[in-house]
């Protein structure tokens, strides 16, 4: 596999810019933007090949992959102990379990 192809390359479209944004998570935050998507996702792998060159020529690691990576569905949080306690509160509240509301709660928020 390329080495390039080890990346998460994401390009979104940024209702409040009206426009794609290009970046590469874990390394690269919003680095590129335009008006089309296929562009901006060739400007974005041309970004990353100008940034694991430039890595190879300075004998820098590059970061871990992040294409491809597999995910177990589990998790640690460690929440303080007022937040479990409320968290606990409302899933006894709403009659579900705590890992219920938790993934309730987080999809919710972000989808």
């Amino acid at each position: 596999m390329k080495t390039k192809a080890r990346y998460l390359k994401l390009v979104e479209w940024s209702e409040e810019d009206q426009l794609y944004i290009g970046s590469i998570p874990g390394w690269l935050g919003a680095c590129c933007h335009g008006d089309d998507e296929a562009t901006v996702f060739q400007e974005l792998s041309d970004i990353l090949d100008e940034w694991l060159q430039l890595y190879e020529s300075e004998g820098l690691p590059v970061p871990p992959a992040t294409a491809q990576k597999t995910f177990s569905g589990k998790f640690q949080l460690r929440a303080g102990s007022d937040l479990h306690k409320l968290l606990s509160i409302r899933a006894l509240e709403s009659g579900e379990s705590l890992n219920q509301l938790c993934v309730r709660v987080l999809k919710d928020a972000l989808l």
